[in-house]
């Protein structure tokens, strides 16, 4: 509890405008997510109503109480945020769990319990530069990325309105509210530097960015304080007011909000709520405030939270139900109104009656009562959890049998034996996804943000016979399931320098920290000097198929300091999740399978070579991953793919046989 002092006398009233304005913004959120796939901005214009409410809020409690309640400041918003929040949450677990392919189920889990403890912004941040997570679909619950950003919000303008009083008082020679809007500025300029640097050199990562939000905010938490002292004509009200709104509602049309958000782009949408708020309801007879202040707006002012919270699992489940992947007008228009009712009743049942709960001098009762909404919810994903994790123990605990043949079934061609018959396909698709080669989960796979070369060591550690390097991207790194069955046998030992989205070449299509640490790794090769170094020889899903300059260039260096290259020909990609395929369809589906000849040149890559390197041997092994005509799913019972064009571990290693003639004979040749 901190004390301050404070001239604010401006009497309260309730904004009405600004209670339309957050009705705008939840519909243009849903119209553009339903019929446009795209974001319309109309978040930032709830961070900007957010910072200038919060801010006001705690301004008119110090001005009301002289002082700050923290923690009835807090319960208070609980109250307001967490019942609804949470009554959604555990409604669209108990969905996921009926409705949700299971391929989806790791991302979905995880997503959930980051939105029960409102930190999901930073768990989507950070699987937007994780390579394995950036193919994820939007799952039911990726827009409370939104609620977490502002309810870490909630937590950090206390804060700084503490941190302004203590400076009132120790260091700072004027007025609070002059302190405050210093205080605001420094936070909204260098949050907007920031902000501003980080989508520039890393889009993925600073949309979901606390830190490069917080000048939203602050912009709101500016023009609180700054409100009372504003006056403008009717005239400019009724100009600001129109620019405003028509600056909201054109911001997804003009600008693609999800890719160059929140740097200064951001503004458009911001600036726009700005001008509304400013505007006020001075506009005249026909400003902006005559709509936003209409009934209708104002009903669904009301709702409006809840509307943001049940839109995106309804439209999610549309989707995943329905099989459609766009939405017609009638359609978007069910969904928008059964959105409306799930809204209306839910606001009505619950969020209401907690709310307006009065428990004096009991904070302690009101707390737990918040918190038994977050109980149903923790508790039932995490047994939800608990079944998907027994799962992947049973798939790293597996034995592959007579059953499993995978590869081999290609190979004799389902004779001799080798295949026993129907299965249940293994990896299943809820494990398929966790089915990777160990440089995952050693932390051996570099990300791709980093230029350091990552060494990890397998196969035979102390007496080899070999040593193999394996180098390049993700295509690279699926191979070493395989090379890991080899190196048992014939004493190898495999040297691991993988990067996520970084294949072993010069070429500019790489980002600037792939290239820098393709430069590490020559030196690190020509520094151990392995018998042998393993990467891919061209790409799969490339039309022009080519082997590009790069890995030439690269495999000619090697060359000079007299190294071997052994370069495998990239599997075929199938355009499509395959697990999620194979869950929905099943595995002798037509739509899961691909023509050969669709996916896979008879003519490779490396065969238009006029003048291959001399110190690279080339193997092709996609006889046994698609058959004369077809690339199948599953081969020998055996899941083929974990996502589109990635092999898993366990299909990887069914090729070991198939792998070691042509690399033993790499390393044994001169």
């Amino acid at each position: 509890m901190v004390l301050l002092e404070t001239n604010l006398n401006q009497p309260r009233k309730f904004r009405y405008e600004i209670e339309g304005l957050r009705a705008v913004a939840a519909l243009l959120v849903a119209v553009y997510h339903i019929w446009l796939g795209n974001v319309s901005g109309g978040v930032d214009v709830f961070f900007i109503v957010s910072g200038f409410l919060i801010t006001t809020s705690l301004l008119k409690r110090m001005e009301r109480y002289n002082k700050i309640d923290v923690l009835d400041f807090i319960i208070g918003l609980a109250k307001r945020l967490f019942p609804m929040a949470f009554l959604v949450l555990f409604s669209v677990t108990i969905a996921c769990i009926i409705w949700l392919p299971q391929v989806r189920w790791d991302q979905t889990i995880q997503e959930i319990l980051a939105s029960a403890f409102y930190f999901q912004n930073w768990q989507l941040a950070f699987n937007a530069v994780d390579y394995l997570a950036q193919n994820n679909e939007a799952s039911p619950v990726q827009h409370f990325w939104a609620l977490s950003l502002q309810g870490q919000f909630y937590i950090i303008w206390p804060i700084v309105i503490f941190g302004t009083a203590y400076l009132v008082k120790s260091i700072f020679k004027k007025t609070f509210k002059q302190s405050l809007v210093m205080m605001l500025f420094t936070v909204f300029t260098l949050s907007f530097i920031y902000s501003i640097y980080s989508t520039y050199t890393n889009q993925a990562w600073a949309y979901f960015n606390t830190f490069a939000r917080v000048w939203e905010f602050s912009m709101g938490g500016i023009v609180a304080v700054l409100a009372s002292h504003i006056v403008l004509r009717k005239t400019l009200s009724f100009v600001l007011g129109w620019v405003g709104l028509v600056a909201i509602i054109s911001c997804g049309i003009v600008i693609q909000v999800s890719t160059v958000f929140p740097g200064y782009a951001a503004l458009w949408p911001t600036l726009g709520g700005v001008f509304i708020i400013l505007a006020g309801v001075s506009g005249g007879k026909y400003g902006v405030h005559r709509i936003l202040t209409s009934k209708p707006l104002l009903k669904f002012g009301s709702i409006s939270y809840a509307f943001y919270l049940w839109h995106w699992p309804v439209l999610t489940f549309y989707f995943i139900i329905s099989g459609n992947e766009t939405v017609s007008i009638a359609h978007g228009i069910v969904l928008i109104l059964l959105s409306m009712f799930l809204s209306y009743f839910s606001t009505k049942l619950i969020e209401k009656p907690v709310r307006s709960l009065k428990v004096p001098n009991k904070n302690w009762k009101t707390v737990s009562l918040i918190l038994a909404f977050m109980l149903p919810v923790v508790i039932l994903t995490n047994t939800w959890s608990f079944t998907v994790e027994k799962q992947h123990t049973q798939l790293a605990s597996a034995v592959m049998t007579d059953e499993y043949p995978g590869a081999m079934a290609l190979l004799y061609d389902n004779q001799d034996g080798i295949y026993t018959g129907d299965a249940p396909v293994k990896p299943s698709p809820i494990q398929a996804r966790q089915d990777l080669p160990k440089v995952y989960e050693d932390g051996c796979h570099q990300n791709q943000t980093d230029t350091n070369v990552i060494e990890c060591i397998y196969g035979e550690t102390e007496n080899a016979k070999y040593t193999v390097a394996l180098v390049g991207g993700s295509h690279s790194a699926h191979w070493l399931s395989a090379l890991e069955e080899i190196a048992i046998s014939e004493s190898i030992k495999i040297l691991s320098y993988t990067k996520s989205a970084c294949r072993f070449t010069t070429g500019d299509d790489m980002t600037e920290s792939c290239l820098e640490w393709n430069n590490n790794l020559i030196d690190t090769l020509i520094d151990n000097k392995p018998d042998l170094i393993f990467t891919t020889a061209d790409v799969g899903n490339r039309k022009n198929n080519v082997v590009p300059e790069g890995f030439i260039e690269q495999w000619e260096k090697l060359n000079e300091a007299g190294l071997k290259v052994f370069a495998i020909r990239d599997n075929p990609w199938f355009g499509f999740d395959v697990p999620s395929c194979v869950e929905e369809k099943g595995e002798d589906s037509l739509e899961c399978t691909k023509e050969r000849e669709d996916v896979l040149s008879s003519i490779s890559a490396w065969e238009k070579l006029d003048n291959p390197p001399p110190n690279v041997y080339y193997a092709d092994l996609n006889d046994y991953i698609c058959d004369d005509e077809y690339c199948k799913p599953v081969i020998g019972n055996v899941l083929v793919y974990r996502d589109a064009h990635h092999l898993t571990a366990t299909y990887a290693r069914t090729l070991a046989p198939m792998l070691k003639t042509p690399l033993i004979d790499a390393l044994q040749s001169k």
